[in-house]
């Protein structure tokens, strides 16, 4: 695609980014003061105020203003979902509302910092938006398609994220041989196989899962914050003798980024008042009930997220930190725990990078470079699984939260 003002997006479930090529040059746009990446999050307050998007919508949950906060949306896509609406600050809007309104944000500091007419875009898109349902990972696509279309894109077209970063990769000087792109982001893991060509990298193949950054999350918060909240907890019978266990899925809901505004109902809240007269574990249960009375679904979910880069970071001191809920609540999180948690992770997605192997028709051993790509290929496990499997490489940590949109700005030339 060759067009001067297709503005690049890296639209991710947890951060996302802008640029365009100007004479050559890669000019990422300042979505945020200074700052070239921002938060994939909006916040709607409750007074029917401007929407706030980037790290503005966290502070404003954090500084307990009331309205409504919502994250990982592009999680959502491709599933009836993203297409259900909502009351949210006093108008009904479906996921693809906000998520047009989010992308017309992008596109709006772009004309505003560029002084140009922007109605073209190259986005970036997942090897898989879903695993295993090609029909949800087509439908996915076109939902995100048109929400570009409602944001002001008269022209759209996609990449493999794996395959801009291995553009950027080359862009920064790669030497040549066959490198592996290990892009780990929020809601999913992203694999590319090239060798370094003249005119470009040649890529020998791509896969991918729905697995990231956010499963993590949810995967300590299950094991550790939703058990202080009644999780594994038993209930009493209304009628007979005996007990039942605690459903699981509220906590499974209120454990995952994209679902947790969807749980603010008063069915919900019903369930759990009824859950708290027959819990055997009544303070835990209570703790649940204050948790949806008081919405605070996303401070926790940041809870568990600042326990995990703690404990990832080999800090002694790592919890999850629920203060938030109660007084001095803490929860001590060692990286043997997170190690714990994430062994199915570490599973699938070592299977993952050699199924990318398998379909280069390559050996990891002839591997020579593996980049990581994506804020959470920062979890240590990450780099060690890649070399578990091509052991012979060079482990290279590129921009982390950049090299993709650079990539796609390249791209467009």
């Amino acid at each position: 695609m060759t067009h001067p003002d297709t503005l690049a997006v890296d639209f991710g479930t947890s951060n996302s980014a802008a640029a365009l090529l100007h004479d050559g040059a890669i000019v990422r746009i300042d979505v945020e003061p200074g700052e070239a990446t921002l938060p994939t999050a909006v916040f709607f307050p409750a007074d029917g105020g401007e929407m706030q998007i980037g790290s503005q919508a966290a502070q404003s949950l954090i500084e307990g203003e009331e309205g409504r906060y919502m994250r990982a949306l592009k999680s959502i896509l491709g599933v009836p979902l993203v297409h259900e609406t909502r009351l949210i600050s006093g108008r009904r809007r479906a996921v693809t509302d906000v998520i047009t309104a989010f992308l017309t944000v992008l596109r709006t500091k772009a004309e505003t910092q560029t002084g140009r007419s922007i109605t073209r875009a190259l986005s970036g898109r997942p090897v898989r938006f879903h695993s295993d349902h090609p029909e949800r990972d087509t439908q996915a696509e076109k939902d995100l398609r048109g929400c570009y279309t409602a944001a002001g894109f008269t022209h759209v077209d996609f990449l493999a994220e794996p395959e801009a970063a291995a553009i950027s990769c080359q862009a920064m000087g790669a030497a040549d041989g066959l490198g592996l792109i290990v892009d780990i982001g929020g809601g999913t893991s992203d694999f590319s196989v090239f060798r370094n060509g003249a005119s470009g990298p040649d890529i020998l193949a791509s896969h991918g899962i729905r697995l990231g950054g956010t499963d993590f999350d949810h995967a300590v918060s299950m094991a550790h914050a939703m058990p202080v909240l009644g999780l594994g907890g038993q209930l009493r019978r209304t009628m007979g003798a005996g007990l039942l266990p605690v459903p699981r899925a509220p906590y499974v809901e209120l454990s995952t980024w994209a679902k947790i505004p969807f749980l603010y109902t008063q069915d919900t809240r019903r369930m759990v008042a009824d859950m708290v007269r027959h819990a055997v574990d009544r303070p835990a249960m209570e703790r649940f009930a204050e948790v949806l009375e008081l919405e605070l679904g996303h401070e926790l979910a940041f809870a568990v997220e600042r326990g995990k880069i703690a404990a990832n970071n080999g800090e002694g001191s790592a919890a999850i930190d629920m203060g938030a809920l109660q007084r001095g609540l803490k929860i001590a999180l060692a990286v043997d725990d997170l190690n714990r948690d994430l062994a199915p992770t570490r599973t699938e997605l070592r299977a993952a990078m050699a199924e990318t192997l398998t379909q280069a028709g390559i050996s990891g051993i002839d591997v020579g470079r593996i980049i990581l790509v994506g804020g959470s290929s920062l979890m240590g496990f990450i780099a060690d699984e890649a070399q578990a499997i091509c052991p012979q490489a060079e482990v290279l940590r590129s921009n982390a939260f950049t090299a993709v949109v650079d990539g796609l700005a390249l791209a467009t030339a």
